[in-house]
Parts: C-alpha cells; sequence; structure tokens
C-alpha cells in the first residue's frame, strides 16, 4: 500500500473511462489524471487506497506521443474536455478500447465490433449548452464548474460550442449585470438567475435563449427583446422556473417571453421543432451519422411496424418512417411528445403515433393490446434499461432490437439481459458524438435467437 504524497517513478499504460491515465507500480494500480499512454512521470500519491492509489503530476519526465498542448485557458480546472491534450486518434483508440472493454469484460459478451465511428470536426459542434451563473467581485459570471464541485470556473468562449454562443453570453451577461438581475446563491437559496441555457439548429442556425430562474422578473422582457434586437438568429426567448433546492437545471415550467416557443432544425432531412425540454442529440451532424448506422442495423424493408422507446421529439424514428409501414413512439415529457407529434405533421408523416408515458409502462401496455412491433428501437438515459422495459420488449418478440447507448457499460448490462432472454449481442460499433470530452456514444444490433442472420 501506498503513502500520501509519496513518489514513484510511474509508466502509464492505459486509460479509464472516466479520463485518468492508468499505470502499475510494485503490482498495485495507480490513477493519474490529464495523463497519456505513454507518459513516464514522477507521480506524487494523494490518496492510498487498500488496492490502488490516485496520483497526480509531480514530474513529467519523458511525454507521450500523443499529447498535445491544450488549446484553452481552462481545460484542467473545468475538466470538462478530459482528453483535449490528446491527439484525436489517440482519443478515438481510447474510445473504442472502453466500448470493447465494456461488453466483453462487463457483460460477457462476443459481438463483432465494428471500427469506431469518428467525428469530423472536434470544435464547435455542440447544438446546446447550459451555462450556470455565479455573483463573482460584485458581477454576474457564467462558465462551467470544475471537476466533481460546484466551484464556478467564469469563461466563455468554451471550444466545444460554436462561437456565436460566446459573443451571446457577453452581451447577455452585460445586460443582466446593468439591470441588476441577481444571480443564484446554491448555499442560502436568494437569488433569481439560475443558468442562461442556449440550443441551435446546426443546419436552420436558429437560437434558443432560455434564462433558468428560481422565479419570474419583468426584468427579463427588456433583456430579452434587446437581445432579439442585437441577434436576429434568437427566434426565441424563454423563461425556465425552477424554485427548488436542487442540482437538476430545468425546471416543470417554461414561459416564452419573446419570439417563438419553439426554434425548428433539420434532421434527416426532416423539419424539427424543439423546446427547452426536448432530447436532441448535441452533435446533430454527427448525431445523422449514428441514425444512419441505426437504419442499417434495423434492416428495414418498408413493411415493419417500427417501436421508438424514449424517442424524445421523435428524432431517431422520423429518420426511418418512411422506410417502414408504422412507426410508434414513446416518450416519457409531454412536451417532447408534442413536439415529436408536430414535426411527423410538419414533415407529412401520417403513419406514426406517439404515447406519452414510462417506456416500460407503455410498452408492457402495448403487449397487453397485442401489438407486434418487427423492430424496436431503444435510446434510453445514462442510467440505461429498467428491467420491466427489456421484459416488455422481449415480450412483444421483434426480429431486431437496435440499442443506441451514452453509456457502454449500462449498455452491456442490459445487452447481457437481453442474452439471457433470447437476444443475441450481434454487433456494436462506438460513435464518437462527443470529441475532447469523456463521453462515448455506441450503437448495438441485437437479433432474435434462431433468427437467420
Amino acid at each position: 500500500m501506498r503513502t500520501k504524497n509519496e513518489l514513484i517513478e510511474l509508466t502509464i499504460t492505459g486509460m479509464t473511462a472516466e479520463g485518468n491515465g492508468v499505470g502499475r507500480y510494485e503490482g498495485e494500480a495507480v490513477f493519474v489524471p490529464d495523463t497519456a499512454v505513454g507518459d513516464e512521470i514522477i507521480c506524487k500519491i494523494v490518496k492510498p487506497l487498500k488496492r490502488y492509489a490516485f496520483g497526480i503530476i509531480d514530474t513529467l519526465k519523458t511525454p507521450s506521443p500523443d499529447r498535445i498542448k491544450p488549446d484553452c485557458s481552462v481545460a484542467k480546472p473545468c475538466g470538462g474536455c478530459l482528453f483535449r491534450h490528446l491527439q484525436y486518434d489517440a482519443e478515438l483508440k481510447i474510445k473504442e478500447t472502453i466500448v470493447r472493454d465494456a461488453f466483453t469484460r462487463l457483460g460477457g459478451l462476443s459481438p463483432d465490433f465494428l471500427p469506431i465511428l469518428g467525428c469530423t470536426d472536434t470544435d464547435g459542434y455542440r447544438n446546446k449548452a447550459q451555462y450556470p451563473i455565479a455573483l463573482q467581485d460584485g458581477k454576474a459570471v457564467c462558465g462551467f464548474y470544475a471537476r466533481r464541485s460546484h466551484r464556478l470556473i467564469p469563461y466563455t468562449d468554451c471550444n466545444l460550442q460554436p462561437p456565436v454562443f460566446s459573443e451571446i453570453l457577453i452581451a447577455a451577461l452585460e445586460r443582466i449585470n446593468a439591470s441588476n438581475l441577481p444571480p443564484y446563491d446554491e448555499t442560502s437559496h436568494k437569488g433569481l438567475l439560475r443558468h442562461i441555457y442556449l440550443r441551435r439548429g446546426a443546419h436552420s442556425g436558429e437560437i434558443m435563449l432560455c434564462f433558468v430562474m428560481r422565479k419570474n422578473s419583468p426584468l427579463l422582457r427588456t433583456i430579452a427583446e434587446e437581445m432579439m434586437r442585437l441577434f436576429p438568429d434568437i427566434k426565441s426567448v424563454c423563461v425556465n422556473l425552477n424554485p427548488d433546492k436542487t442540482n437538476v437545471i430545468l425546471g416543470k415550467e417554461t414561459l416564452c417571453i419573446c419570439g417563438s416557443e419553439t426554434i425548428t432544425d433539420i434532421m434527416c432531412g426532416n423539419r424539427i421543432s424543439l423546446s427547452p425540454a426536448s432530447f436532441y442529440q448535441v452533435n446533430t451532424l454527427q448525431a445523422e451519422r449514428l441514425y444512419q448506422i441505426a437504419a442499417e442495423f434495423a434492416q428495414l424493408t418498408g413493411q415493419e411496424t417500427l417501436l421508438d422507446l424514449y424517442c424524445g421529439a421523435g428524432t431517431i424514428g422520423l429518420s426511418m418512417a418512411k422506410r417502414v409501414k408504422r412507426l410508434v413512439g414513446v416518450e416519457i415529457i409531454p412536451q417532447a411528445v408534442e413536439n415529436a407529434k408536430q414535426n411527423a405533421a410538419a414533415n407529412g408523416i401520417e403513419n406514426a403515433e406517439f404515447y406519452c408515458g414510462d417506456a416500460g409502462t407503455i410498452a408492457e401496455q402495448l403487449v397487453e393490446k397485442g401489438e407486434a412491433p418487427d423492430v424496436i428501437v431503444v435510446d434510453p438515459p445514462r442510467k440505461g434499461c429498467d428491467q420491466a422495459t427489456i421484459a416488455a420488449v422481449v415480450k412483444m418478440s421483434p426480429r431486431r432490437v437496435v440499442m443506441i447507448s451514452c453509456n457502454p457499460a449500462t449498455a452491456a448490462r442490459d445487452c447481457a439481459l437481453f442474452d439471457q432472454l433470447g437476444y443475441h449481442t450481434e454487433t456494436v460499433r462506438a460513435v464518437d458524438l462527443f470529441p475532447r470530452t469523456g463521453h462515448t456514444e455506441c450503437i448495438v444490433k441485437l437479433t432474435r435467437a434462431g433468427l437467420s442472420q
């Protein structure tokens, strides 16, 4: 067992899903952030445990050839871009290994692994950002929380966001400070403005500006009107009300104070309407490539009934609607279901229907009705599918299940359960929707046992 503040020589030989480098010293694993495979370092132990330890770089003796200089002044304290100090090819190898290890080691599965699909644009790709607000030196500032904390690092020029987001933030903060609109304080539960939330259509260019407030303020109307004059692409200014003592960003009620209640974008050729609460992949261009793979995995002929669970604003199912006989979507957020219905109508899609409710509950109701979808697409949250949903899916006995997941570990767990219930995990592909960050998407094709491939 190591001791705190001990200095050891360490070679980094691997990376974890959390972005820590891993080296071994006298048979014990040592985890070190901000490292790269091949780094030779003097490591300072900061947290010794019985079977492993955590350390930091004391001296970088020999840098890995994968290392590059981060092009962001707050990359280290922010911690959002875990891999900004690496060549992008090295990042892709790490993410591909994370997905492969999840399915083979955690899931005990042996699917065919296709090569990871990298992203063409590694900067400026996000269509959504949520910036916490705080009071510092008597002024409202926004930025990002430091890793594993709620300590705000003021910053408006994140490389992952489109440049216009920075321009909007600076202009909004000037007006917020001029109007003395008080930022929210988590400790005292006083103040009003909690977050500034921005969405932008990657194809349309339309922007939504949303102020997340503890309670509404008449000051916002003037600010909203000025922002829409300054930035003609802002088509919607909303106020989301979140009065609770919580880390959850959005509250349950949203009011439109200027412009439209929604913005629009184009996804896979469909016009999509988006509200603040709608789930929409944050990397539009890469998501379109992801959905193309999903359609390939679904092997649609035009005669199928397709069930889209956790459908959000309907983007996945609607991207395949013209290739199926019937589309059924299920989503728990009422606003998103309304968006899905509007999106189907706006694109002249008449073979789609959408239900609001818990995925497992609605799936069980469909079983009771005798529904028998040929293909089911599931795109669950990070926690994965619950057992009730998986059981209901299996009862419907589709030929194929296509799973899209932002968490390879829960995807592997769920696929292992599907495997026990008669669905073979046939093909897995990692897709990088979140370059420079520690997040990895994957897509899986599961086939009912006994079917010819």
